[in-house]
């Protein structure tokens, strides 16, 4: 039997252009998020982007039907794999990640879409940028299920819901921000 995997797919979108003054406060917060990720409990792998340095891109990517083209063809998004739910909300909302949500209202149009999708994988599988962009429009016209969820409604591996662990997403917290980067 083969194992299964966390993947969790975010969307946002800038209000003006990517390269909009208003915005530098999210890019200079970027490459922290993703140095927090890369040593955060739980975290497995996340994809790159293409034409830049990095992981590579898991396949081409594409947005979900609520991107709006602000003449930039960019908008902030990622894909990732985690362990397990607690280990991906530990980083999600604590730490340099949470930090920069709490500013996001600054950068972001408020989504009328969920910003992000939680869904299991097998151990051999990688998604790419059209499954998640799929999970995600999926989660938007549905209610969250195993084949598309959120925090607020988890799915286990199993594909029943799923209770989180709150005092092991508070332990993950802590033993990550032990391991922050200077």
């Amino acid at each position: 039997m083969t194992g299964r995997r966390l993947a969790l797919y975010t969307f946002g979108m800038f209000q003006g252009s990517a390269d909009d003054n208003a915005n530098q406060g999210f890019h200079d917060r970027n490459d922290a998020a993703f140095a927090a990720a890369e040593t955060a409990e739980g975290y497995i792998a996340r994809s790159g982007y293409e034409d830049e340095l990095g992981p590579a891109s898991w396949g081409p990517q594409v947005y979900p039907r609520f991107y709006v083209e602000r003449g930039d063809g960019w908008s902030p998004s990622t894909i990732s794999l985690w362990t397990d739910i607690e280990s991906a909300m530990a980083f999600s909302y604590s730490g340099q990640h949470a930090e920069a949500l709490k500013h996001g209202r600054l950068w972001m149009v408020k989504p009328e879409w969920p910003p992000y999708v939680l869904w299991w994988v097998d151990d051999a599988h990688i998604p790419d940028w059209a499954e998640a962009v799929a999970r995600l429009e999926h989660l938007a016209d549905h209610r969250p299920g195993p084949h598309a969820f959120d925090f607020k409604s988890p799915f286990g591996s199993d594909g029943l819901q799923a209770t989180l662990d709150r005092a092991r997403i508070k332990a993950l917290a802590a033993l990550n921000a032990s391991r922050r980067p200077q």
